[in-house]
């Protein structure tokens, strides 16, 4: 008969706490409702970011299954000040968003005058995103600035797992991926890219 074990056959709720698996989820927003600007010149570019980040979801536009029960089954919520973030969440089902943070907006578009040239907004998006890792930044913030924010976002995310374990971000396509890029730097486990689509997600895990 064993009358006494050993101090490790005792696992203390610290040890346990300790062991439990963090898990963020990287979710994109559905489609937002934008008004349909056929072709802009460079300098009205701004006019449609004001309008997108203004924008909710187009009504008939729903979430996949899949999304609806990785938002189920996460513990606390955190989203974008923008309305596109907000109202994805509801979408999927959210009763309450634990957190809404505005640094956490998509990463920053610039825009500049090209006077001769007219072209469909999203033409233009994908001109001046490529511009714009290539160091062009007028009228937005820098690749650096977007990758500091991101690290602070990237904190504040984790802090909410350490202590609900685990967290939906309802955020933007971009910024996504740069908080994919801070968690994976710093030890967590998950896709390189966590989806560009409407409602594409990536979940990242990290066990102490």
């Amino acid at each position: 008969m064993k009358l006494c074990r050993k101090a490790d056959d005792y696992q203390s709720p610290y040890r346990l706490l300790r062991k439990m698996m963090m898990r963020i989820v990287l979710l994109r927003h559905g489609k937002p409702h934008v008004p349909n600007y056929k072709s802009l010149k460079a300098s009205q570019v701004g006019q449609w970011i004001e309008a997108y980040n203004a924008a909710g979801l187009t009504p008939d536009h729903k979430p996949p299954q899949i999304a609806l029960e990785i938002a189920a089954a996460c513990n606390a919520v955190m989203c974008s000040d923008l309305p596109r973030s907000i109202e994805s969440a509801k979408a999927l089902g959210v009763k309450r968003v634990n957190i809404i943070e505005p640094t956490l907006r998509e990463v920053g578009l610039p825009f500049g005058s090209l006077p001769a040239l007219k072209m469909p907004p999203q033409a233009w998006a994908v001109f001046f995103r490529i511009a714009w890792f290539c160091g062009y930044a007028s009228n937005s913030e820098s690749v650096w600035e977007a990758k500091v924010r991101a690290s602070s976002g990237t904190a504040r995310l984790k802090d909410l797992a350490a202590t609900n374990g685990t967290v939906l971000f309802v955020g933007h396509g971009f910024l996504n991926k740069f908080l994919a890029t801070e968690l994976l730097s710093s030890g967590w486990k998950g896709p390189n890219n966590p989806g560009a689509k409407y409602w594409d997600f990536g979940t990242y895990e990290y066990a102490e």
